[in-house]
């Protein structure tokens, strides 16, 4: 073997071996279940929405936090109707919650409706009046349990907790169940496993609750990245924070059943995982060498691994398509016919790879999918060419000026709908 294919073989085997401690995450996840937590108090909490013209939906996310089993008088619901040119607001205040309206075309997005909500607590009834903040997008549902159980983990040391993400629309389309599946792992076969192990999870977009005393920290809300989530979670992890997950706390979001939404979020997200990478990598390396725990130092690694899959594959497919051109001397001909060789193994090899973790998690998952469970299976034949689209995805974020852009939400069905 020439030495251009022993550093091929080195660069392609290193990448992959980046990953493999998910398989173990996998696994566990698969095998032990989670300790049972009690509540130690009840905590007052503030519920949190951000909506830009979200009448379809908003109105039964607020009537699924106002029919929790929870005693009422111990959280509220608070609606953000930002830059609505519709009747978010008036939705929203028929259905029981509080209503701030917005209006700020220059900071528009869901991080300075946060913090708008944030300073305006601030100033009318300080930040002390509640315990923790629950953070929601308006085309969420809750089950009736989740706060109760939220605040079982929430009062057992964990300052902000995740919780488990399931979808309404799971099996309309080939991108929803990819989309929807994509979440379930995220929560079953990361997430499960980082609370297992004491790792710190990361917070993914919505359904999450933080305490008072990181939001007096942080001075509201800072965060104002493409994926202000991640950002927060990456922030509260280089000050130390282990983000807890409380798997029997599940909410259910809509996923976008068109190819074009569906494009333009995940550019939004890879764009903000590249920002977020950006800021914190030295940051996240350092601490990585420099933390007083072994499992602080594995959650900058883990934090790195969730942040970089973008830049390993890029700089992986550069590094191999270099070494090739140099080891055949640039002649095209044979160029191609070596990157085909290439190249072919890896495309099989990645779509029985991602058909393989789609059906473990359809394995864990299946009982809790609004869905035929052959027409799941069916669905997830077409996972894998979901994550390919993630290549050109991963590319055009690299170069482009992404904005976010809005996603019209349509599924406005109860919980009671859900489980007909």
């Amino acid at each position: 073997m020439d030495i251009y294919s022993i550093i091929i073989t080195i660069i392609t085997t290193v990448c992959g071996a980046l990953f493999l401690y998910q398989g173990v995450y996998m696994v566990l996840a698969m095998i032990k279940k989670l300790p049972e937590y009690k509540a130690t108090r009840f905590c007052k909490y503030a519920v949190i929405i951000s909506a830009k013209n979200e009448e379809n939906v908003i109105g039964h996310l607020v009537k699924s936090i106002l029919a929790q089993d929870y005693p009422k008088d111990l959280f509220e619901v608070f609606v953000i109707a930002d830059n609505c040119t519709d009747n978010t607001a008036v939705v929203a205040r028929n259905a029981g919650a509080t209503v701030l309206t917005r209006f700020d075309e220059k900071f528009r997005g869901k991080g300075y409706a946060l913090r708008y909500f944030f300073k305006t607590l601030e100033k009318e009834r300080g930040l002390d009046a509640f315990d923790g903040y629950m953070i929601f997008d308006a085309d969420n549902l809750l089950e009736k349990n989740y706060i109760t159980e939220m605040n079982k983990v929430f009062t057992n040391g964990y300052k902000i907790c995740t919780s488990y993400r399931n979808s309404k629309n799971y099996g309309d389309n080939w991108l929803t169940s990819a989309t929807g599946l994509w979440f379930l792992r995220e929560a079953r076969h990361l997430n499960h496993a980082r609370m297992l192990l004491g790792v710190s999870c990361m917070v993914s977009g919505t359904g999450y609750v933080i305490h008072k005393d990181i939001v007096k920290r942080n001075g509201g809300w800072k965060f104002f990245k493409l994926t202000e989530d991640v950002e927060f979670s990456v922030d509260s992890i280089l000050k130390g924070e282990t983000i807890g997950y409380c798997e029997s706390a599940v909410f259910y979001d809509e996923q976008p059943t068109h190819f074009n939404d569906s494009f333009n979020q995940r550019l939004r997200w890879a764009k903000g995982f590249y920002q977020v990478l950006y800021k914190n990598f030295f940051a996240l390396v350092k601490r990585m060498f420099t933390a007083k725990t072994f499992r602080e130092r594995f959650t900058c690694f883990d934090s790195l691994v969730i942040l970089s899959p973008g830049q390993v594959f890029l700089g992986a497919c550069v590094s191999v398509a270099l070494l090739t051109a140099f080891k055949v001397g640039f002649d095209t001909t044979a160029f191609t016919n070596e990157i085909l060789t290439l190249v072919i193994p890896i495309i099989i090899s990645s779509y029985l790879l991602f058909c393989g973790l789609g059906a473990a998690v359809l394995v864990t998952e299946y009982k809790k999918i609004y869905c035929s469970t052959k027409r799941a299976f069916l669905l997830n034949l077409l996972f894998p060419i979901f994550m390919i689209t993630y290549i050109p995805i991963a590319i055009i974020a690299l170069f482009a000026k992404v904005k976010w852009k809005p996603i019209k939400h349509v599924v406005s069905v109860t919980n009671e709908d859900l489980k007909k």
